[in-house]
């Protein structure tokens, strides 16, 4: 006879080994990460039998500055080839905070201008999912505390914005920003708490930024805001600087964030952007990479 404890936690590894299959078919690939040509990433995707992509740049510029006929191409070329786009990446909010001068105000109006755009091109391509930042800070300075209150009452304001289109704004924690790490992404989530933002989970720039990601950092989190995750790899390299390379060659715990992230009943999407450079070119980078996660996501 099994105790009940034993019977739960049977029933938690049953789920985990049905989880794989599935986890496949919620990962993509940020398609510039492959090649700027869309037609030649959709390629890749199809070879790995993948259908998500994350679109950030096509044809050597931001999805935001393509005119709404190349945003029209793209998706025939995505549609022919069954390809759906999990999140629209944009560089939403991705610059120093302005200062509340009416100089500061029309950069703002700008940014503004910039996700009404993004806003258009995600509609265009079938998702409701457009990922931003909250600001950044230079190399040699460090972040104002004082700023947290304002940033957290603009990123406020264009989850409104993106509500009222039915859009959902997918914040992204990342290296130089206000929100680098895990921690001062839930801050930001306790302090936002507009059913139209939530987080891109970028475990490896936290790590980068310094934090213990999985699990001190994620553990932070509130699961339920989590609405897409970003997977690659890092380590520090011989002269003790850190860097990116492939997947399974660096110190992140790809497999124990997968799992914890299914445990919690994580629903979204994956995307690898692998960040990784090889000689052999982006393609291969990609390829190196996918391989080796494609073998983590059997073992969840």
């Amino acid at each position: 006879m099994l105790t009940r404890r034993e019977w739960l936690a049977g029933m938690a590894a049953s789920q985990l080994l049905e989880a794989a299959p599935e986890l496949k078919r919620r990962l993509g690939v940020t398609t510039d990460e492959i090649d700027d040509d869309p037609l030649t990433a959709v390629r890749f995707l199809n070879e790995f039998g993948l259908g998500k992509a994350e679109v950030r740049n096509v044809w050597g510029k931001y999805n935001t500055v393509q005119p709404l006929e190349k945003v029209r191409e793209l998706r025939g070329i995505f549609d022919q080839h069954k390809v759906t786009t999990s999140v629209l990446g944009t560089g939403f909010f991705k610059i120093p905070l302005p200062p509340d001068t009416p100089e500061g105000r029309g950069v703002l109006d700008n940014q503004f201008s910039l996700l009404g755009g993004a806003m258009e091109r995600a509609q265009i391509l079938g998702t409701d999912k457009i990922r931003i930042f909250a600001f950044t800070y230079k190399d040699d300075e460090q972040p104002d505390q004082k700023n947290y209150v304002r940033i957290y009452e603009l990123v406020t304001e264009a989850a409104r914005r993106a509500s009222e289109r039915k859009f959902k704004l997918v914040l992204e924690n990342v290296g130089g920003s206000y929100v680098s790490t895990g921690a001062e992404a839930a801050r930001l989530l306790k302090a936002v708490k507009h059913e139209a933002l939530g987080l891109t989970w970028d475990p490896n720039n936290a790590g980068m930024s310094g934090e213990k990601a999985f699990p001190d950092g994620y553990r932070q989190l509130d699961p339920a805001r989590i609405m897409h995750v970003h997977l690659r790899d890092y380590r520090k390299n011989a002269a003790g600087k850190m860097e990116w390379c492939a997947v399974g060659d660096g110190e992140f715990d790809n497999l124990g964030q997968l799992r914890a992230l299914m445990k919690s009943g994580y629903k979204g999407w994956f995307t690898l952007e692998t960040h990784y450079k090889s000689p052999l070119g982006k393609a291969h980078a990609t390829r190196t990479s996918l391989s080796a996660l494609l073998k983590i996501l059997d073992r969840v």
